[in-house]
């Protein structure tokens, strides 16, 4: 339906009002009305940027979460470790779950992996509150170990209302957890890796985790090269 038609629409809708005798159209009806009136022409009517409507939406979000104790991760945990950032972000990297600095802190990648996260996003050219950070899991696993796949399944619809709310140009996923969850029939990172994919309007760079790197730090080399098609992707889309 375009908006001419909507207009139609609601003219009609208020002169059957009108025939009827009915003086004042309930405040309910009113308010949704508004909503499309300003939808339609541009306009915000509670004067919030972008970034303050994603970010309200990324609070109701936690909010919905809770306390949660949807899986085993919770009896464990210490922190719910949400993400942080920019909501209005164009570029957002998504690790595997929170260790356990992250665990203590509530915040993502706040440990020695990452400060080399931080160290690869000043590289790119930002700051760390110019992008968005989040896991795919929000809890720490035990011992930091992989999370399982029924944890996963039951943490990654968040995940994905994130993106939906901060509807980044590129993902940088990192490692294979993040890669496997956000990428269909993804393969192994080192097969994956080095080039970027496309899933709607968003561009997935898969690349090594960073406690990866810190095992292996002559890999650093290929994160920067994912980094740079992260860069390419976000000049040009």
């Amino acid at each position: 339906m375009n908006q001419y038609q909507l207009l139609r629409d609601i003219r009609e809708v208020l002169m059957y009002y009108s025939a009827i005798g009915i003086e004042r159209i309930p405040q309910s009806l009113y308010k949704s009305m508004e909503e499309v009136m300003y939808s339609i022409e541009g306009l915000n009517p509670s004067g919030d940027t972008d970034g303050q409507k994603k970010e309200k939406l990324l609070k109701s979000l936690r909010e919905e979460i809770g306390e949660c104790t949807r899986c085993r991760l919770s009896e464990r945990r210490t922190n719910i470790v949400f993400g942080e950032g920019n909501p209005d972000a164009g570029l957002m990297f998504v690790g595997e779950a929170p260790g356990e600095e992250e665990d203590i802190q509530g915040r993502p990648f706040v440990g020695r992996a990452g400060e080399l996260l931080t160290r690869l996003i000043t590289k790119m050219g930002f700051k760390r509150e110019d992008v968005y950070i989040a896991n795919v899991v929000k809890c720490r696993p035990p011992g930091n170990r992989k999370p399982l796949q029924d944890e996963i399944e039951t943490c990654i619809p968040f995940l994905r209302k994130q993106i939906e709310v901060i509807s980044p140009k590129v993902i940088i996923a990192l490692g294979d957890v993040a890669t496997r969850a956000l990428i269909p029939d993804a393969k192994n990172i080192s097969r994956m890796r080095g080039r970027s994919y496309r899933q709607g309007k968003i561009y997935i760079v898969p690349t090594f985790h960073p406690s990866y790197l810190l095992r292996n730090p002559s890999h650093k080399i290929l994160t920067w090269n994912d980094a740079q098609i992260a860069l390419k992707l976000l000049k040009e889309v």
